[in-house]
């Protein structure tokens, strides 16, 4: 399970899922954040300039912070969405006092949400995404994005021109191929994990019994004393 010091301040911890996401976050634990940090400043110009009404939407939650947490990933992102300098800054430890709100859940999870290919109530009554701290921000960051037509792949490549449509074929056979892999990760995940955490709720289960005949033969100790 990967678990970065990002999660400073969760309740309950998220297992992140077995998948290719998982192993690319395993690859980039040792890149510093600021490394990472001029893909995410190209992200947002890509936003602002796309869907500006996006930023708009939030004027009214500029001074909010919002976390957004890809618990596969080895880092988290701090979302601050004032209308005239927006920042998206990569960061690898966020604690829960520096935002206003988390949002937390695998990147697929989020990506789909931010998409609106899946519903966010639907993703928080399953426990795939956990959200922390000032509800309103993460409503109003909800509904500002419902609607705007996000595609992260088109939107990033609409500015290379005539590059644009090649770039979309690279980046779609990519996706395919991290598709394909998912399934070879779950067959490695069932022919080798699986087996070890049966093993592991095994023994569990087993000293639980232990643990049950101990006390049940201490009270009979206890009765069967000198008054």
């Amino acid at each position: 399970m990967m678990e970065g010091p990002h999660r400073a301040g969760q309740a309950k911890p998220m297992i992140p899922p077995f998948s290719p996401v998982l192993l690319l976050g395993l690859a980039l634990r040792p890149v510093r954040p600021a490394l990472l940090q001029p893909v995410f400043d190209h992200m947002l110009k890509v936003v602002r300039s796309q869907h500006p009404d996006i930023l708009e939407r939030l004027e009214a939650y500029g001074e909010r912070s919002v976390c957004i947490d890809p618990i596969d990933l080895p880092f988290a992102l701090i979302l601050e969405p004032d209308p005239v300098q927006p920042r998206l800054t990569v960061r690898r430890f966020v604690d829960a006092d520096e935002v206003h709100a988390t949002i937390r859940g695998p990147l697929e999870t989020l990506i789909a949400l931010a998409e609106g290919r899946m519903d966010g109530d639907a993703l928080f009554f399953s426990r795939q995404l956990v959200v922390e701290g000032d509800t309103e921000v993460v409503v109003a960051l909800r509904n500002a994005i419902d609607g705007a037509g996000i595609d992260l792949v088109a939107d990033l490549t609409a500015a290379l021109g005539p590059l644009a449509q090649p770039a979309r074929r690279a980046a779609g056979a990519v996706l395919d191929l991290v598709s394909s892999l998912r399934g070879s990760v779950e067959t490695v995940r069932q022919s080798f994990i699986a087996p070890a955490l049966q093993g592991a709720a095994s023994r569990d289960a087993r000293l639980a019994e232990l643990e049950a005949e101990i006390k049940a033969l201490r009270k009979a100790s206890r009765r069967g004393g000198p008054a």
